[in-house]
């Protein structure tokens, strides 16, 4: 149950945080291996891009890649945060005299289970990227791929680059995932015990889990950001027929024509929509993640027969 709670919150967070991923796709791939004032801007920043896209592609543009989003959150977050709550449940992140947690286990569980999550979830990931990246001819940024829609892409992939080709840059998100979860989960989980010290948050548990996750958000984004980056171009670039990509040959080459190209501001391109995106959606996902568990709690509570079984 901890596994399916995971994922349910983590995709109903989605919904609400998917149009800012499409504004963040955008603005990354925007003077893809160009230096500044080389490349067409067609999105100066977060709400620009939000009137250019609503424009050129209408208000569902804001939503595109939401279909292998939903499931990709879900299937990602089923191991990520059901596998943290499991090892949390078994002993493994807490000091068993105080009950607090110990970081150094917190940031390692979370870091392994965001890699493993990342994992599964990377041919969705890929798909996702290259629906959001489509555009209007004259708004487009990065390859495009032309999808007709998420079932199309993955018959495609597959047909044309087999089992490989639907987890090509995997290990470019499992990189990006182990550093944005660790910080995001540990952090989450210090903030909520430090809050807890104070009574207001003690007394509004919801109020704690939003404020721990705006926290866990900013650590998240700060050390997320390159990585995520890196892992968008990786999986948005075009391939040619043996499936080997067009600009880069792997992550490290990747980050080299970045940074010799665009500089080290050219990692943080699309950093305000990425916190944009990241902070409700952590704040969406970890809020419903909680809930979900108090109400678990509850309903076992409530039922003899599940509360005997757990005993």
């Amino acid at each position: 149950m901890d596994f399916l709670i995971g994922g349910v919150a983590a995709a109903g967070a989605s919904v609400f945080s998917n149009p800012l991923d499409v504004l963040k796709t955008r603005m990354q791939l925007q003077g893809e291996l160009k230096a500044k004032g080389q490349h067409a801007v067609h999105y100066r920043n977060v709400f620009h891009a939000a009137v250019v896209v609503v424009k050129h592609d209408g208000v569902l543009g804001l939503q595109k890649g939401l279909g292998p989003a939903l499931v990709m959150h879900c299937v990602r977050n089923t191991i990520r945060l059901g596998g943290y709550q499991w090892l949390n449940n078994n002993g493994y992140l807490s000091n068993r005299e105080n009950g607090k947690t110990i970081f150094v286990n917190s940031f390692i569980a979370s870091a392994f289970c965001g890699a493993a999550g990342a994992f599964f979830g990377s041919p969705l990931f890929l798909i996702k990227t290259q629906l959001q990246s489509q555009a209007a001819k004259n708004i487009a940024v990065g390859f495009q791929h032309g999808h007709s829609n998420a079932i199309g892409a993955l018959k495609e992939i597959y047909n044309n680059h087999g089992i490989n080709g639907l987890w090509r840059g995997c290990t470019g998100t499992m990189i990006r995932a182990l550093a944005g979860s660790s910080a995001q989960l540990a952090s989450f989980a210090q903030a909520k015990e430090h809050l807890a010290e104070y009574k207001i948050f003690r007394d509004y548990s919801i109020l704690n889990s939003l404020v721990s996750s705006i926290i866990g958000g900013v650590f998240q984004c700060l050390l997320m950001q390159p990585f995520d980056l890196v892992s968008v171009r990786l999986y948005n670039q075009g391939v040619d027929a043996s499936g080997k990509g067009l600009l880069y040959e792997g992550i490290n080459d990747c980050f080299i024509k970045i940074f010799k190209s665009e500089g080290i501001a050219g990692f943080y391109k699309g950093v305000t929509a990425n916190y944009m995106r990241l902070a409700p959606h952590g704040a969406l996902c970890l809020v419903f993640w909680d809930i979900l568990k108090d109400l678990q709690i509850q309903y076992v509570g409530t039922n003899p027969k599940l509360n005997n079984s757990n005993s």
